[in-house]
């Protein structure tokens, strides 16, 4: 083959490589983002750390004058073991060893191969020299084939790779490209490099290895991943915008989301009474309902209790909840099957979005979402958030939010409550004790005064009456808003989109829970 020809084979090779390295650094980022917490937060970092690693690299380069063929093929291959494998061993990392342990391995793993990627350019860019290409003309083609490759590999990974394969396989098949690569050139090359059959013989037992992976890896991971959780998983799901893991033991159905705990069939009720049943109370009327979040169709199930129940409109952003909520056996035994109920709208709309552009006002109103704890679920915990809420509530309407435990993460409540009464509105504060999760706590709010003496539950309950209701209003010295911190009292701000505090305040709060 002659110099034209190999130039090429270099050309296509920084292609490939590039749109292997876009895939492990979102794949990181995605682990971070499941395994840790944060979205945006691991996202950044990955980014971060594996562009550090690529500056490393490519300035460690300066060194690699000779064999360039051989250094690229054994660069390949290590990116193929340390890229490859990531996914399979940050959960038996996350499985096995100490809290904390998981983001110093997903940082390091990161940093590893973003060096070796940035390795790989500088190599291919001499090569191409050598064979005869101009350095202006080489740098030039092989850059813009890295950063093509970049745009398809981050398409790849969110339309096929990660909602086909998985994080596991998605890992294991991008090593197997790296790997293939590395094969193809040492073949292309051989004629340089003394020895290459037994540096071909390391690059085949590197691909057993991977492929194995591939096929098996998935099912081992899924044992560690298990071992996340306490009880046995019996569903899983990966959607676009996150990993639905159903649990059950011994009668106990546990939901969870991106490995956050929704609700546990021992106790849910305690929980989803609560959350519903003060605030119809509180609503002269019942026509119209908004239920923002709840995709398990549990809040729905308790107002479905009220014969004058009249339209309700769900809306849940992931259409793979709701479907499971409709299809799963030990569901549908826990929700009545009422998202099947004529009464039920389901929209499937990010809820900020919906409440901007609807023109519907409703009697109750009920956000029953995910905790705040990435920029996007902040963003449902905002002023803002909580204006455009009042601004859909009739006249003699009432809201009741979810609003994390007060025991647990006492700023993060009090934080929302201020936040909601900075809209206006008249609030009041709720908790009640959910052994699944702790001591838990809700936020109605009003633009009539709310008097509790006055309120009634007037629904069958398991566990609420309208006796407790004036108990479930007061908390302790360590759940109360006067929060003391170094001997002096705690201002609390609301939380807005300008300055998204409350997310900070979560990760402090909850961070050795």
């Amino acid at each position: 083959m002659n110099a034209e020809k190999k130039s090429k084979m270099i050309y296509w090779a920084s292609g490939i490589v590039s749109i292997c390295g876009i895939i492990f650094e979102v794949i990181f980022g995605a682990l971070g983002s499941y395994i840790i917490g944060d979205g945006v937060k691991q996202y950044t970092l990955t980014i971060s750390l594996f562009l550090t690693g690529m500056g490393i690299g490519a300035s460690l380069s300066e060194r690699l004058n000779k064999n360039l063929i051989l250094s690229f093929v054994w660069i390949e291959f290590m990116v193929a073991v340390f890229g490859g494998f990531s996914s399979f061993t940050m959960f038996g990392v996350t499985a096995f060893l100490p809290n904390g342990t998981e983001s110093l391995y997903l940082y390091l793993i990161t940093l590893i191969v973003g060096g070796l990627t940035g390795v790989e350019l500088p190599v291919l860019i001499r090569k191409a020299n050598q064979l005869g290409v101009t350095l202006n003309k080489s740098t030039a083609r092989v850059l813009f084939s890295d950063y093509a490759g970049g745009l398809i590999g981050g398409l790849l990974f969110v339309f096929w790779l990660r909602p086909g394969l998985g994080m596991v396989k998605s890992a294991f098949f991008v090593g197997c490209i790296n790997l293939g690569v590395a094969l193809y050139i040492l073949w292309i090359f051989r004629n340089e490099i003394k020895g290459w059959k037994k540096h071909g013989f390391v690059g085949v037992f590197i691909g057993v290895l991977l492929v194995g992976g591939l096929f098996f890896g998935e099912k081992l991971a899924f044992s560690f991943e298990q071992k996340m959780y306490k009880d046995p998983i019996i569903y899983m799901e990966n959607t676009q915008y996150q990993k639905i893991v159903l649990t059950k033991e011994q009668g106990d159905t546990r939901l969870y989301l991106n490995g956050s705990l929704q609700f546990s069939s021992a106790d849910e009720y305690r929980y989803h009474e609560v959350l519903v049943h003060p605030v119809m109370s509180q609503a002269d009327r019942h026509d119209d309902i908004l239920v923002l979040g709840g995709g398990d169709g549990l809040a729905i199930r308790e107002l479905l209790k009220y014969e004058e129940t009249g339209d309700i409109t769900l809306v849940d952003l992931d259409p793979a909840v709701v479907e499971l909520a409709n299809s799963s056996y030990h569901l549908l035994e826990l929700n009545k099957g009422a998202l099947k109920d004529d009464k039920v709208t389901v929209m499937h709309r990010d809820a900020f979005e919906y409440l901007e552009k609807s023109k519907e006002f409703f009697d109750v109103i009920i956000a029953d979402l995910p905790d705040p704890n990435n920029e996007s679920l902040n963003k449902l915990y905002t002023k803002e958030f909580y204006s455009l809420v009042r601004n859909h509530l009739k006249p003699d309407g009432a809201m009741m939010v979810q609003a994390t435990s007060p025991v647990f993460a006492p700023e993060v409540y009090w934080t929302i409550s201020e936040t909601l009464s900075a809209t206006g509105l008249n609030v009041e504060n709720f908790h009640v004790d959910v052994p699944s999760f702790g001591n838990w706590g809700f936020v109605m709010a009003s633009r009539e005064n709310i008097d509790v003496n006055q309120l009634q539950v007037k629904a069958d309950t398991r566990f609420l009456t309208t006796d407790m209701l004036l108990s479930l209003t007061r908390f302790g010295k360590d759940e109360d808003q006067e929060i003391i911190e170094n001997g002096k009292p705690v201002t609390l701000e609301p939380n807005t989109l300008i300055d998204p505090h409350l997310l900070e305040k979560y990760e402090e709060a909850w961070i050795n829970y």
